[in-house]
């Protein structure tokens, strides 16, 4: 009988796993031996704040990022086909989710391997809650396109798109190209949208703000700068 994968969330920030995930999803990943994460040096800091059931040195650490090619997939099951449970592990949040976990996750349904998610934060799920948008319909956009051009096109179709259909749109950005971002969205969208910027949720320096686009204009840029962000409009 194979395994069970876990999709683990992790905390958003510089916190201790305790400050933002029950106490069931901790106690998941104590008995765990193998466990699939994007960065190992990250996920053995995560592991020794949660804690385990082995010595650090006795896990098995896969990893699985952007550079992990799709030949690459398939032998991460193996620890799950072989009856072991197996954790996966973003750098942060939810894994799957923005996140290439789920090209893992997807292969395990494919095979019928059980996958169990566990309860934690979500970025985009939180700042959605706070912001006072469309919270039926959204859609997330993830990264749009870095160069000038075509991200004001995207921004301009996306706000399209959210006039006609009532659509809260959701994106994200590198962090040091967050007030980037912000500019352009100040340039390419109606003086009627409304944009929230939220910021370090979940952490000691959270920020959630929403404004038109002409609100915004008239106050000081919130202070985003290399501060992990979520940007959210809706026309």
């Amino acid at each position: 009988m194979a395994g069970t994968l876990f999709l683990i969330p992790v905390p958003l920030g510089p916190t201790a796993p305790q400050e933002s995930l029950p106490a069931n999803v901790l106690a998941a990943v104590r008995p765990l031996t193998y466990f699939v994460v994007e960065q190992a040096k990250t996920a053995r800091a995560f592991l020794k704040a949660a804690g385990t059931d082995l010595p650090l040195q006795e896990l098995q650490l896969q990893e699985l990022n952007e550079h992990t090619k799709a030949n690459q997939l398939d032998r991460l099951l193996e620890p799950l086909r072989a009856g072991h449970d197996v954790g996966l592990l973003s750098e942060a949040g939810c894994p799957a989710v923005a996140d290439p976990g789920a090209n893992l996750v997807a292969l395990a349904q494919q095979e019928n391997i059980r996958v169990v998610p566990l309860i934690g934060p979500s970025s985009l799920l939180l700042a959605l809650m706070a912001s006072g948008l469309n919270g039926q319909r959204f859609a997330f956009q993830g990264y749009l396109p870095a160069k000038d051009a075509d991200r004001t096109k995207m921004l301009r179709d996306l706000e399209s798109e959210s006039k006609k259909r009532q659509q809260t749109q959701l994106f994200i950005e590198t962090p040091y190209r967050n007030r980037a971002m912000f500019d352009a969205i100040l340039q390419a969208c109606q003086p009627s949208t409304r944009l929230t910027v939220a910021t370090d949720l979940t952490l000691p320096g959270e920020s959630v703000l929403t404004r038109s686009i002409a609100g915004w204009k008239k106050q000081t840029p919130p202070e985003i700068e290399r501060r992990p962000t979520v940007f959210l409009l809706l026309a």
